[in-house]
């Protein structure tokens, strides 16, 4: 048994490779209940920052990237029982330094693939202090704080994701690159500030809205052409939900440099009406019906006093009565029915009163 176990295969005792094969496969067999025991303990560590999160909600972010961990981890140190097969150490291809061999091409990709598992933990580490800001920011009225959060997670993943590209430009090519490419950096600043000039002005009026907060998520805006609900303000854009229910995508360059009006902020509603009656009405039905509609308006109780009823025009074929009046009512549904209520109003004045709107004539050459 002893000399089958000592035999050599491929530069390497079969002893060696059986330990390395049985690490690796137990390792895999309880990557499963060790991951979630780490992830456990790790959640022991934080959980006076976050005790409105459960515990279940904490592993399932963690859970996949630490068996990824686990299961390279266990790889990287089980194979340095091993030396690589000479045999199999065969040319890839030939550099000006020195060639580049199957072995270094294998220690390479696992290199990347065990920086991007780390890389990965961290993006989850971030999913989760932005879940227990979100719960805590939910206990406020405040809705700007939710996408106050959002948005910094993604700046922080884009961070991430540009450490991680670094490493990998570092693992693939050597410091010497990274060195030569940072620096390269300083001298390419400008023309890649002038190539990005949009998207850097757009990142700066994300900045802007969420530091002056000329609207937050859930106001319903009007900008230029478009109006729309906020739902979500982005590093590059705003997200509108328009009255037919399409969504909009604005930059933030001109949700902050267009003239913005904020609808949801307004304390009341104008409303203007004119009334044309015909031109056989006499003074004293006009007058009658001016009388009648602010007699109306005053009564009622969702018109603010400072209203205006009067006979604002007239022409050779009608008179112009003109009302306008202000409500503290903003919510769309009981706007539209006050609106109404106000029109039905006016038209009853005017049968009461024996009086016509003027009709409209047109001529043809």
């Amino acid at each position: 048994m002893n000399d089958f176990l000592n035999q050599q295969f491929l530069d390497n005792s079969v002893r060696n490779y059986l330990i390395v094969a049985g690490i690796i496969l137990f390792v895999y067999f309880i990557r499963r209940y060790l991951s979630k025991g780490l992830a456990a303990g790790l959640f022991k560590l934080i959980k006076h920052w976050s005790p409105s999160i459960a515990q279940q909600e904490f592993v399932q972010l963690l859970f996949k990237p630490l068996e990824y961990f686990l299961l390279m981890t266990a790889f990287i140190m089980a194979s340095n029982h091993l030396v690589f097969p000479s045999d199999l150490n065969v040319i890839v291809y030939n550099r000006a330094a020195e060639p580049y061999t199957l072995q270094m091409l294998l220690t390479t990709l696992l290199k990347i693939v065990f920086s991007m598992t780390i890389i990965l933990i961290l993006l989850r580490l971030i999913d989760f202090i932005s879940l227990i800001l979100e719960k805590k920011a939910d206990l406020t009225e405040d809705k700007t704080d939710n996408q106050f959060i959002i948005f910094f997670r993604d700046f922080f993943k884009a961070i991430m994701f540009i450490i991680g590209a670094m490493i990998l430009i570092n693992i693939l090519f050597g410091k010497d690159v990274v060195d030569k490419l940072v620096a390269g950096l300083g001298i390419g600043a400008a023309a890649l500030a002038l190539a990005a000039k949009e998207s850097i002005e757009n990142l700066i009026g994300s900045f802007i809205i969420f530091s002056d907060k000329p609207f937050r998520v859930g106001d319903f805006v009007k900008v230029d052409a478009f109006q729309g609900t906020v739902e979500k303000i982005g590093l590059r854009s705003t997200r509108l939900r328009t009255l037919e229910k399409t969504f909009v995508t604005v930059p933030n360059k001109k949700m902050v440099d267009s003239v913005l009006d904020n609808l949801s902020l307004r304390t009341q509603q104008r409303v203007s009406l004119k009334l044309e009656l015909a031109g056989d009405t006499t003074s004293d039905k006009v007058a009658s019906v001016v009388k009648s509609i602010q007699d109306y308006l005053d009564k009622h109780e969702d018109v603010e006093p400072g209203y205006s009823v009067n006979m604002f025009d007239f022409t050779k074929d009608s008179y112009t009565i003109q009302v306008i009046y202000m409500t503290n009512i903003i919510e769309g549904a009981a706007y539209l029915d006050l609106r109404e209520n106000v029109n039905l109003a006016a038209i009853s004045i005017l049968e009461k009163n024996g009086v016509r709107l003027a009709m409209r004539t047109e001529s043809t050459v």
